[in-house]
């Protein structure tokens, strides 16, 4: 209910707030009025107060398309309260609390950083988030013939939810992934049949255009690649060896995924798959790592309440709007500055690296007793 009452004040005062839903909505408007959505860097569909490109995919825009309905300025609002509620069923599936420690843990992690930038800036990563919760957590675990679509959805939104199409293969859910895939595919075999051209502009340039979505150096970029481009002064191996690096946790991030969920666990597997698609993306903004949410529900209802506190503390911190950073600062960090400029990716790497040495240590006495 507030989350409307503020989108309806926005709109009526005419602020200039979620950039982002406005990219969205202008998307929509540009697919209707069959305006190209990728051969210029702005579209001519956008609010005059915001200047940024269309970087998703061609069957986002037509699932965006409800935006277009909706009254210009508004679209932060509806996108808000959608936010909000996909937060509410995160909270829900993860931890099942009684109805008033819903509400307060949903007014709890509105402090997390990831989670006021996606509100502030209309994102969709809430959404999209409560998507593969749902679908994993709750339809795959059901055997619904549903389980798997919900996934293709979100991925055919933004690339980085592809990751968990493997996720549901390793974990010995195949019709799942391939309902996902066939999902993803399908939907963007239809943007090829409507708007071939930008169809193809994009799968062919767009998408991997690292001028379209910002400077990969900036400290709110917090993946692998950041990292090391911040590291390096944007040097020409960087991608390379980010990649490399990503290569290397792949193995132990694989295991513990395949692991958890032979123990049933799959909301812990579901993470260091969510974690570990964060920390190799190209691009990782700060409000992408809303997957914090789900982690600390997890650490609380397992009883690890210390380490709980101390993912709550790290995402509340607001960390990464403290360090200095912008233009070519990044590249004068010292190694203080870089831990805490890069904390989000040094917590999951670690976290990833930590757990795999944990589970090997309580697997080296059941190997012991069988020899």
């Amino acid at each position: 209910m507030i989350a409307a009452v503020l989108g309806l004040v926005v709109w009526l005062t005419h602020r200039h707030v979620g950039a982002d839903a406005s990219v969205y909505r202008a998307g929509a408007l540009t697919l209707l009025k069959g305006e190209p959505l990728y051969t210029s860097a702005d579209l001519t569909t956008l609010p005059d107060w915001v200047r940024l490109p269309f970087t998703y995919t061609p069957a986002a825009a037509a699932l965006f398309l409800p935006l277009a309905l909706v009254p210009a300025g508004l679209e932060w609002g509806v996108l808000t309260v959608l936010s909000v509620v996909s937060l509410t069923v995160v909270i829900a599936v993860v931890a099942r609390p009684s109805r008033w420690w819903l509400l307060g843990a949903t007014g709890a992690a509105l402090v997390l950083e990831p989670v006021w930038k996606t509100l502030s800036l209309g994102q969709v990563n809430l959404i999209l988030m409560a998507f593969v919760i749902v679908d994993v957590l709750v339809l795959s675990a059901r055997n619904s013939r549903w389980a798997g679509v919900l996934i293709g959805v979100a991925a055919a939104v933004k690339l980085t939810p592809l990751i968990f199409v493997p996720y549901l293969f390793f974990t010995g859910r195949w019709k799942d992934g391939l309902r996902a895939l066939g999902t993803f595919v399908a939907l963007e075999a239809v943007m090829f049949a409507v708007i071939p051209h930008d169809a193809w502009l994009f799968w062919t340039k767009a998408a991997t255009d690292p001028s379209r979505v910002g400077s990969v150096t900036w400290i709110f970029n917090q993946s692998l690649n950041g990292l090391v481009n911040r590291a390096s002064a944007l040097a020409p191996w960087s991608l390379t060896v980010a990649v490399g690096v990503g290569v290397v946790l792949a193995g132990p991030a694989v295991w513990l995924v395949v692991r958890y969920s032979r123990r049933g666990e799959p909301l812990a597997a579901l993470l260091v798959a969510a974690f570990y698609a964060l920390l190799l993306s190209p691009v990782s903004w700060s409000h992408h790592w809303v997957w914090a949410v789900p982690l600390i529900g997890l650490l609380v209802v397992t009883g690890r309440r210390w380490w709980a506190l101390a993912a709550a503390a790290l995402f509340a911190s607001q960390i990464v709007m403290l360090v200095p950073n912008g233009g070519d600062v990044e590249f004068t960090w010292g190694l203080g500055w870089s831990i805490l400029g890069n904390a989000y990716v040094v917590a999951a790497a670690c976290g990833i690296v930590g757990l795999a040495v944990r589970e090997l240590r309580l697997s080296a006495p059941v190997a012991t007793l069988a020899k």
